[in-house]
């Protein structure tokens, strides 16, 4: 099994240096505050990068949400036992 992974690696990686050395054009890069020139790959490397990026920081603000609220709900769930044992700790009185 191990084998099949390292020929996996071995192959992204060869699809990679290919698709670098076939897409290895000057492009000038436009962007708000000036331009810049680098090679096709680079820049389609580092958008794919930057909408990755963006993309697992959008998927994690609902799990941070959810694991707070899992933090609050399991803290007023302690306080609850809590209380629930002292109830029970306090002798029932007759009414007679």
């Amino acid at each position: 099994m191990r084998i099949i992974s390292y020929i996996f690696i071995l192959f992204i990686i060869l699809l990679g240096i290919t698709f670098a050395i076939l897409n290895s054009e000057p492009v000038v890069f436009n962007y708000y505050v000036g331009h810049r020139t680098m090679a096709l790959s680079l820049l389609l490397a580092l958008t794919f990068g930057a909408g990755w990026l963006t993309g697992i920081l959008l998927a994690a603000w609902p799990i941070i949400k959810t694991k707070m609220r899992n933090h609050q709900l399991k803290k007023r769930l302690k306080l609850a036992e809590k209380e629930v044992e002292n109830l029970r700790a306090i002798p029932l009185q007759d009414k007679h």
